[in-house]
C-alpha cells in the first residue's frame, strides 16, 4: 500500500494531465466544452477515476463521452509516461453532476424557505387557545388560600 500523501500527489496530476492533453492535443469534434473537475487514484496506483463536467445538453454529454472513450489510449499513454510509474494506471472516465446536485439543493432550500415564511405568517395571526396565562400565580394562590380558610371558621355570632 502506497502512502496516502503519494496517492494524493499522484492524483492532482492525473488530473492536471488529462485537462492539459483535452485541451491542447485531442481535436475530436464529439468534445465539448469539458472541465476536468477531480481526479482519484486506487492506492496501488493502477485505476484512475477522472470526473468532469460538459456545458450543454444531454447530446452533448454524451458526444464528449464518447470522446474521452475513444482518447483513453493516448492519455493513457501520456499519464503513464508523465508519472513514471511501472503500471500505467487505467483510466475511468465519469460525469460529475455536481450542477444538478446543487440546482436540486437550490430547489429545496427554496421550498424550505417557502414553508419557512408560511409558518411565520401563520404565527403571526396566532391567538392563544385559552388565557394568555395559563398557569396560577403565586400572589393568586395565596389569596385563594385565605378565602377558603375563613370559610371554615366560625363567625364569632354564631353559637351552636
Amino acid at each position: 500500500m502506497s502512502d496516502p500523501a503519494k496517492v494524493r500527489r499522484h492524483a492532482e496530476r492525473v488530473r492536471e494531465l488529462v485537462a492539459s492533453v483535452v485541451r491542447s492535443q485531442i481535436k475530436d469534434p464529439r468534445l465539448g466544452m469539458i472541465t476536468i473537475t477531480d481526479a482519484r487514484i486506487t492506492a496501488d496506483l493502477r485505476d484512475a477515476t477522472v470526473f468532469y463536467t460538459v456545458l450543454g445538453d444531454a447530446a452533448a454529454q454524451s458526444g464528449t463521452a464518447a470522446a474521452l472513450e475513444s482518447a483513453k489510449g493516448m492519455l493513457r499513454s501520456t499519464v503513464g509516461k508523465a508519472l513514471g510509474l511501472r503500471h500505467s494506471p487505467t483510466l475511468t472516465f465519469v460525469l460529475d453532476d455536481v450542477q444538478d446536485q446543487v440546482k436540486h439543493i437550490d430547489d429545496l432550500l427554496a421550498q424550505a424557505r417557502h414553508a419557512d415564511a408560511e409558518v411565520q405568517r401563520l404565527a403571526a395571526r396566532a391567538e392563544y387557545a385559552g388565557e394568555a396565562q395559563p398557569y396560577r400565580l403565586e400572589d393568586e394562590a395565596n389569596e385563594d388560600t385565605e378565602e377558603t380558610e375563613d370559610a371554615d371558621e366560625p363567625r364569632s355570632g354564631d353559637r351552636r
